[in-house]
């Protein structure tokens, strides 16, 4: 396959959709959104409960690439946590936690105030007496479900999370379940 065939898009993978082409039981998949879309894969995933950017490609050695943990490509989240975490347990989150008997390594977090996001539906549950927040977590390696185990250690469970950024790719104003194709110029970020 030379260069020239190589397809990159990006889509904002909505909630409960998964991020696979197909599935046995049933559940909503890509497909719905990228049906016309022939031989591009997802690099990486996000679950099933999270929503945001998702790179899809057919050229497997940017896949690896991006999915090689010596590369260190940063992957930023948006999450929606129960609470309002104080200083000292977002200082923990920066400097690693422990899930599943391993130190997660440095991240870096803040909290944002009213970020611009979509609605979800369905809408996320919503306690009278429990405040939530926002906080930006951004990564360089991808755990499963990682951001949501990293808040949970903390005592503030992930509501909501998106993913709205891939290295120098930003999700912006696309909206859930619409895609784009990447531009030359962000293909050669990706790369470099």
């Amino acid at each position: 396959m030379n260069q020239n065939s190589f397809s990159y898009y990006v889509i904002n993978k909505p909630f409960d959709v998964l991020s696979q082409f197909t599935d046995g039981l049933g559940r909503k998949t890509l497909s719905k959104y990228l049906g016309n879309l022939k031989d591009v894969y997802p690099v990486g995933r996000l679950d099933l409960d999270s929503e945001g950017l998702l790179l899809l490609t057919n050229d497997t050695q940017l896949t690896n690439f991006i999915l090689n943990p010596v590369n260190n490509h940063e992957r930023e989240y948006l999450c929606q946590i129960e609470g309002i975490p104080n200083t000292s347990e977002l200082e923990k989150l920066e400097q690693g936690v422990i899930i599943e008997k391993k130190l997660t390594l440095p991240a870096k977090v803040k909290i944002i105030e009213n970020p611009i996001v979509w609605d979800r539906i369905p809408p996320i549950r919503e306690r009278k007496n429990i405040p939530t927040c926002w906080i930006s977590v951004t990564l360089i390696e991808g755990r499963n479900r990682q951001v949501r185990k990293m808040t949970a250690s903390i005592g503030h469970p992930t509501l909501r999370l998106i993913r709205v950024r891939i290295k120098n790719i930003l999700l912006n104003d696309l909206q859930p379940g619409k895609s784009r194709m990447l531009s030359d110029e962000e293909v050669r970020n990706l790369k470099g």
